[in-house]
């Protein structure tokens, strides 16, 4: 009698799972002997692997280089290096308020271009150490913001020099209370002697206007852009001897639009690409020049099988009486109308009329 087909059981069926699972557990707790004896065989990650995985660091700077996650979110920004001009124009801020700083402080300032980064803005208002003072500023020409910042350590710096402190001494700082006048006057006479520098160092290459329109010390009340909008953020460091602090430029990217033709094109020489006494030496040499120039009697025209027929001997009558006007072409672009007349024993023409340039001439 042949045998029946079995019907599968519970048993059966839970069979094969409950060996799999054994292996895995068994291959479980293997692993951690052959590692070394570890006890536990799961891996733990701690808060600075998952910092590093997502991006974020805490002890370093918000607005340098990411990687991780925070990396991918901030590849759409727009690098500053795309705009080699701006590079140069702040470069030349630098020289200037290393000078202006000097005179305002009557000390041995030196200004430090730390570095100049792009950032979205509302990531920056996010990271702005607090207690801290921010002048907005509008640019005049371009028709739009920026944001100006000074620390607590810069605020206390000046301060203290221009009321007088003793050097050698480190500012004296309290927390925990805000800002009075006499500190918020001195930081915006400041700001203001930098706006001025800030609009010499435009001025080669688009005059700005650099107005200083408030002093805020709340980031939420100095809000000039979305949060999710490019910006660049110029980070400058002011050394007065054993004093200082730092202070950083903010401009949108929406307010450099207007010029941004004119940041994208390439540094040549140290006067923005223009040579003064280059100029002055070319501009003398054209003006000494000597050109032909074609008086033009008439013009016809004529098939080229009577031009090919014209033998020695035959006359070509033009059009021209003698008190029609002569044309002057200088390589073949019309300039100048005239009479044909005589000086002396040479024939001359008298300039009685310019002609307009149009398009076609211009091209030639």
């Amino acid at each position: 009698m042949a045998d029946e087909p079995q019907t599968p059981s519970e048993d059966m069926e839970e069979f094969p799972i409950n060996n799999a699972l054994g292996g895995f557990a068994a291959a479980a707790e293997a692993e951690p002997a052959a590692a070394g004896g570890e006890e536990t065989a799961e891996r733990i990650l701690n808060q600075e692997e998952i910092d590093s995985l997502l991006g974020f660091d805490v002890n370093s700077d918000q607005v340098q280089d990411k990687s991780g996650v925070r990396a991918i979110i901030n590849s759409a920004l727009v690098s500053y290096e795309r705009l080699p001009m701006l590079e140069i124009v702040f470069d030349r801020l630098v020289r200037l308020m290393t000078t202006s700083l000097r005179n305002f402080t009557s000390d041995n300032v030196e200004v430090s271009l730390d570095n100049i980064t792009s950032i979205r803005f509302g990531d920056y208002l996010n990271s702005i150490p607090l207690p801290a003072i921010l002048g907005v500023f509008h640019a005049e020409q371009l028709d739009n913001y920026g944001l100006f910042t000074v620390d607590s350590n810069l605020i206390y710096s000046i301060v203290d020099v221009l009321l007088g402190g003793r050097r050698g001494a480190s500012a004296m700082r309290i927390e925990g209370r805000p800002y009075t006048t006499i500190e918020r006057t001195l930081v915006q006479r400041m700001i203001e002697v930098i706006m001025t520098d800030m609009c010499q160092a435009f001025e080669p290459l688009a005059p700005v206007d650099f107005k200083l329109d408030r002093l805020e010390t709340n980031p939420r009340f100095a809000a000039i852009a979305r949060s999710a909008n490019a910006a660049i953020l110029v980070k400058l460091r002011i050394d007065m001897e054993d004093r200082g602090g730092r202070t950083e430029l903010l401009l949108p990217y929406a307010t450099l639009e207007p010029i941004r033709k004119l940041l994208l094109q390439q540094f040549m020489g140290e006067k923005f690409g223009r040579d003064s006494i280059w100029e002055g030496h070319l501009a003398t040499e054209l003006w000494s020049t000597t050109v032909a120039i074609d008086a033009i009697l008439d013009e016809q025209t004529m098939p080229l099988s009577r031009i090919m027929n014209l033998d020695v001997g035959q006359t070509v009558v033009l059009n021209a009486t003698p008190n029609s006007k002569i044309e002057l072409r200088c390589g073949g672009v019309p300039l100048l109308r005239g009479r044909m007349g005589r000086s002396g024993n040479s024939v001359a023409v008298r300039v009685e009329e310019a002609i307009q340039r149009t398009d076609a001439s211009r091209a030639l």
